[in-house]
C-alpha cells in the first residue's frame, strides 16, 4: 500500500446530461460531498478501473482522478482550477448548475 501525494476523488461526466459526477461509496454522485476518497495507490487505481469499465459500459466520459485535501468535516474540495470550476457547474451562466440551486 503506497500512500498517494494528495488525497484523489474520481470525476466523470454523465453521458445522459454532461453533469459533473463523482465517484461514492454507492455508485456515482452528482454532489462532491459524497465522493469516495483514495488514499493509496492501490484504492486509486481500483476506482480507475471501476471508472473505465463505466465508460465501456457507456455510462459516463472523460473519467479522471483529481487531487483533495479532506476537511475537518470529511468532505473533499479539490486544489486544481478546473475541479474548483467543476464542482460549480457552467461558469458562463450563473442561472444554471449547482450554483443557481445555492450548491458549491
Amino acid at each position: 500500500m503506497t500512500a498517494l501525494k494528495h488525497p484523489q476523488i474520481l470525476l466523470a461526466s454523465s453521458l445522459a446530461d454532461g453533469e459533473v459526477l463523482f465517484l461514492g461509496a454507492a455508485g456515482w454522485e452528482r454532489d462532491h460531498a459524497g465522493a469516495r476518497v483514495a488514499r493509496d495507490k492501490d484504492e486509486a487505481s481500483a476506482m480507475e478501473a471501476f471508472g473505465k469499465a463505466e465508460i465501456a459500459a457507456n455510462r459516463v466520459v472523460d473519467v479522471y482522478l483529481a487531487d483533495v485535501e479532506v476537511g475537518s468535516n470529511g468532505v473533499p474540495t479539490p486544489l486544481h482550477y478546473r475541479e474548483k470550476m467543476r464542482i460549480k457547474g457552467p461558469s458562463v451562466r450563473l442561472d444554471l448548475g449547482k450554483q443557481a440551486s445555492g450548491g458549491a
